[in-house]
This record gives structure tokens, sequence and C-alpha cells, in this order.
């Protein structure tokens, strides 16, 4: 995916939810990301959760 077609899918649940098992499957991009918004790494995982109910 491009950047382009990452800020496009903002709105797009499945896209969310690719992108937070993305980041789940590396640790480090999950903490990384999680220390980005000021929220904590198990915040962000359970969030996939919510989109894939």
């Amino acid at each position: 995916m491009t950047p382009d077609i990452l800020r496009a899918g903002l709105g797009d649940t499945n896209v969310l939810a690719a992108v937070i098992e993305f980041l789940c499957a590396h640790e480090p991009d999950l903490v990384a990301a999680a220390d980005a918004l000021g929220i904590e790494p198990q915040e962000l995982a359970a969030s996939r959760e919510r989109l894939n109910p």
C-alpha cells in the first residue's frame, strides 16, 4: 500500500484493521505507533477487536 492509499482508507474499517494487524505482528512498530499516539500498546492492539467483532 502506498501512503496515499492508506490516507484514502482512513475511514474504511478494513484498512484500519489491516494496519493494526500489521503493527501487532511487529512489536517495535506497535510500540512506536502507540507512543506516537500517546496510548499504551495494549490499547492499540485491543482496538482490532473493536474493528473485527
